[in-house]
């Protein structure tokens, strides 16, 4: 993707929203591209939950595809002050952990609902971590409330046919997946 319309599409964004930056790197990883915003007031781009940030990230994708006139959304992800990458640590740090109850009762779990970015982010996750190479993962459900299920490379297929997953649920633990925004 052409780095130089990422930077001034971004930039003329936050210019016009009145939202400081120091400035824009463009990245490109595996099939994503990356916009690394540096900025001295972060807050003010990521806003709640990164409702702010989503929002930039949206218009940018939109505003670039027709300009490169693309039949479909670029993947495009903006980060400020290594947020998205600490979300990103965040959802595999809770796959290794369902992992880890996936081995021991031998069962299938469903992480919690999240989006499209971050099923994807644990997809990759367990299959290119060699500790994990005894699990796979599919996706679950419909819309909001799509879920990644982990289970073990062996379970028959027929074994859990119809079963429905749910979430597991510790009254007192925040997994940590409720404030995923991306």
């Amino acid at each position: 993707m052409d780095a130089k319309l990422i930077e001034e599409t971004v930039g003329t964004l936050l210019t016009e929203l009145g939202l400081p930056f120091d400035g824009i790197s463009v990245e490109e990883r595996e099939d994503m591209t990356h916009a690394e915003i540096a900025s001295s007031l972060p807050s003010r781009i990521i806003g709640w939950h990164g409702e702010t940030l989503n929002s930039i990230q949206h218009l940018a994708k939109s505003i670039i595809r027709q300009k490169e006139k693309l039949d479909r959304s670029p993947f495009l992800v903006l980060d400020v002050d290594g947020y998205r990458a600490s979300q990103e640590e965040k959802v595999k740090k809770i796959a290794s952990a369902k992992a880890d109850f996936v081995r021991r009762t031998g069962s299938r779990v469903a992480l919690a609902p999240m989006s499209p970015y971050f099923r994807r982010i644990v997809h990759l996750h367990v299959a290119n971590t060699p500790e994990l190479s005894d699990l796979t993962t599919e996706s679950s459900g419909d819309g909001d409330y799509r879920q990644v299920v982990l289970k073990l490379k062996n379970e028959s297929k027929n074994n859990n046919d119809g079963e429905e997953l749910a979430p597991v649920i510790v009254e007192s633990e925040d997994d940590g997946l409720a404030n995923l925004d991306i």
